[in-house]
């Protein structure tokens, strides 16, 4: 007969007990104890384990068949990209980002192109739901709603309605009535997400688990958490401007150097496909300070656009201000330019960004942004002229990653002004060459 009951382990040493007690009385650790199942049937399935006629043998990698993986698309291209070519049978996919960055709108878009898809709301009522899917003009009579935040609930309804799609929004508001803890502690959300996770297996059944993050922009709940799914989706972007960005921070059945970008518009997340018409303003014809430049996201070449601002200050200590590039990457290339190229700034404020929101990470933009500055000095602009390279301390300009996919989509644009490390050995070289 099976018989479950709920103890108090601790997450440091492993020791049991009955209640809780603040702290392990073994290990002295504070709140390391987290209430879990134990289940009387699975201490006899591990004690009869040991024997010997119970134990699994190992057996020959190439005597296992692996199974064809097949995709089912969401019909959204943006996402797909980023889940490897689409949702995969009995995949379990957490997307998390901070609150109104548009994780619910893209899953109530997604429901609009599955049938039978099940939304599960634990945070939101259905007319709450029912009022954005008519502001995103979403009319699909297949998908279902269902307020519940009792996750054996949750798979009983599943199981009776066999979605092919089933979305929780969120895990942190599951619980089970097997657990004391409150919903969102952290045995609460551990066990709701291997629940969920052995229904999604055991059935097949696609399963997005929207997941809400903390002050210091992680996932909330345990770290077990990310390992028990197959795939992370991370949301993230400025709620101010309407770029979004869809990262994969995990995936066993794709890459996870694949990004999707969008843009959050009044009727919802709009696919930006055509980056250059995104990133790129068209009105900078002529004006010093713009330099274009193309930056990696993940396999992705995009193009973007580096406005630069050199004016003579009055402060004693100028002002060095940066949007979308590290302010700590940008005094270096300053001080670069004043010891290696002869451009002084040491009386100029300087201002840097990039335009559209994104937010430049990779030093390949190092080139772009140093030749935007020196335009601003020397007040004369670099219209057709786009450049990607690292900037040494020496003035070099180092070779970047995929340097030749980014020769080719500058091309592909038709900008044949291409400055990069195949065309130019040091910053000062470029600089000789365009603005002097």
């Amino acid at each position: 007969m099976t018989k479950n009951y709920s103890v108090f382990v601790c997450q440091q040493c492993g020791l049991e007990s009955s209640k809780w007690l603040g702290k392990c009385t073994s290990c002295g650790s504070w709140g390391s104890l987290v209430e879990t199942i134990v289940s009387t049937n699975s201490k006899l399935r591990v004690q009869s384990s040991r024997l010997k006629n119970f134990v699994n043998k190992p057996v020959s990698l190439f005597t296992v068949f692996s199974k064809r993986t097949n995709r089912i698309s969401t019909k959204i291209s943006e996402l797909d990209r980023v889940l490897g070519g689409g949702l995969v049978s009995g995949q379990v996919v957490l997307v998390a980002g901070e609150p109104g960055i548009g994780k619910s709108t893209i899953l109530l878009e997604l429901s609009s192109y599955l049938k039978d898809t099940l939304y599960v709301s634990g945070e939101e009522s259905a007319s709450q739901i029912a009022i954005r899917a008519k502001r995103l003009a979403i009319k699909n009579k297949d998908t279902k709603i269902l307020e519940e935040t009792n996750v054996d609930s949750v798979i009983e309804v599943a199981e009776s309605e066999k979605p092919s799609l089933l979305i929780v929004d969120s895990i942190q508001t599951m619980t089970t009535d097997e657990l004391s803890g409150m919903a969102g502690s952290v045995g609460q959300v551990r066990e709701s997400a291997f629940r969920l996770t052995q229904f999604a297996k055991r059935t097949d059944t696609p399963t997005i688990i929207v997941g809400q993050v903390t002050k210091e922009g992680t996932v909330a709940g345990p770290a077990i958490l990310t390992h028990t799914v197959d795939t992370v989706l991370w949301f993230e972007g400025d709620k101010n401007e309407n770029l979004r960005i869809l990262r994969t921070l995990k995936n066993r059945f794709g890459p996870t150097d694949e990004v999707g970008i969008f843009s959050m518009e009044d009727k919802g997340l709009i696919e930006v496909s055509l980056t250059d018409s995104y990133f790129l303003s068209a009105n900078t014809f002529g004006v010093p300070g713009s330099v274009k430049s193309l930056v990696m996201e993940g396999t992705r070449p995009i193009i973007v656009e580096i406005q630069s601002l050199a004016l003579p200050t009055k402060l004693p200590i100028p002002r060095r201000i940066s949007q979308g590039v590290d302010i700590k990457r940008l005094e270096m290339i300053l001080a670069i330019l004043t010891r290696r190229c002869g451009v002084d700034l040491s009386s100029w404020d300087v201002f840097a960004n990039v335009t559209g929101g994104i937010r430049v990470k990779e030093p390949a933009a190092d080139l772009a942004v140093a030749l935007s500055v020196a335009s601003s000095y020397f007040d004369k602009p670099l219209d057709k002229l786009i450049a990607f390279g690292e900037v040494g301390l020496l003035g070099e300009v180092r070779k970047v990653s995929m340097e030749e996919k980014r020769v080719k989509e500058a091309k592909r644009l038709g900008l044949k002004q291409i400055v990069y490390s195949g065309e130019v050995s040091f910053l000062n070289q470029a600089i000789k060459k365009f603005l002097r």
